[in-house]
């Protein structure tokens, strides 16, 4: 936990309507990040209406985690936007909503000129390791995801004091 920074959604609240981190959107995930500098992380209480089973996570809202965990990654570790070109989630244990807490982590391992690629991981309220991913990415360059995608550039996702 130490030495991480939190990061700020620097989208308009009042248009920002994204399921996984959409602050003002009544259905959503609202998640929230922080960062090392090697990863960025995030974490999230289940709720039952996300449930697949009786208690367990529906495993598309595992894979929606894991998948913004992946965006909010490249915006801040690879300094652009862009959209999943290919995601590969590996479901190892169920994730029980009765554990808590879920802990997200999401790592940028190479960054290319049109792709970048993403490791994701879930751990439970325990902290064993529920699902992993590998992302693919195709990412903008950076002039271009400000001008017609709002990237707002990396410098707006942090805290100004």
């Amino acid at each position: 936990m130490e030495n991480r920074k939190k990061i700020r959604n620097p989208f308009d609240a009042d248009q920002n309507m994204c399921f996984g981190c959409g602050p003002k959107n009544h259905a959503g995930l609202k998640l929230t990040f922080e960062e090392d500098d090697r990863k960025l992380y995030a974490s999230w209480e289940p709720e039952a209406c996300f449930q697949g089973y009786i208690n367990v996570l529906h495993g598309g809202i595992i894979a929606t985690l894991l998948d913004e965990a992946g965006a909010w990654c490249i915006y801040i570790k690879a300094g652009t936007s862009g959209v999943t070109s290919s995601m590969t989630v590996k479901y190892l244990k169920p994730v029980y909503i009765s554990k808590g807490r879920i802990c997200l982590e999401a790592q940028l391992k190479k960054k290319g000129e049109k792709n970048a690629l993403i490791t994701a991981a879930l751990y439970d309220g325990e902290g064993k390791l529920c699902a992993e991913a590998e992302l693919d990415y195709f990412i903008y360059p950076e002039k271009i995801a400000r001008d017609r995608y709002y990237y707002p550039g990396r410098e707006a996702f942090y805290q100004t004091d």
